[in-house]
């Protein structure tokens, strides 16, 4: 319950600095999935225990995509719209994503939620791509994923982490407003 608590904090801390598109939330991603390593193991969310580690190396690629990224005349990356070319693939690569998930789940470990644990992962892992490249419909993915998780979460008896994801899903509607205002 204290390691779900402190999850909670960093991921209010996290969120609110996403909505402002700061890159230093890139750092508070990389200390929050080390947080939920322990907390998803200890519920049997194997699949969001192994999505921590990506979301600590999809951190440090974030951070440096952010700082380096930009071209010479920017002063950071621009807010832009997802390409329409990478939809299909984006859809492909989640599907694989779940079922290979779904599969792993359900061949290797215990889990009891294997269809809904490996669907927020699997969506999470295209959202947190689209944050990197500073896509705006990457909001939208994740409400999806927010909504989701929440329910999972609460279903798992994690409250605090459920209610940090429905605050995030109120907060990606938000930050969707406020990032439209920038779009390049």
């Amino acid at each position: 319950m204290t390691l779900d608590m402190l999850g909670c904090i960093v991921g209010l801390i996290y969120i609110y600095q996403e909505y402002k598109a700061s890159i230093w939330l890139w750092l508070t991603g990389i200390i929050m999935p080390l947080i939920y390593m322990f907390v998803y193991y200890e519920a049997g969310l194997y699949a969001d225990f192994g999505m921590q580690i990506y979301y600590t190396l999809a951190a440090v690629y974030g951070f440096l995509y952010w700082k380096f990224g930009r071209t010479k005349d920017e002063e950071e990356i621009p807010v832009t719209h997802y390409p329409r070319r990478l939809i299909l693939p984006s859809v492909l690569v989640f599907l694989v994503l779940w079922t290979a998930l779904y599969l792993i789940l359900i061949k290797f470990t215990n889990s009891s939620v294997p269809v809904l644990d490996s669907f927020g992962n699997a969506l999470s892992f295209i959202g947190l791509w689209a944050l990197a490249k500073k896509y705006i419909e990457q909001w939208w993915i994740w409400i999806v994923v927010d909504v989701e998780l929440a329910g999972l979460y609460l279903y798992k008896e994690l409250p605090f982490t459920s209610a940090l994801y429905a605050l995030y899903a109120v907060i990606a509607v938000a930050g969707y407003f406020k990032w439209r205002k920038s779009l390049s």
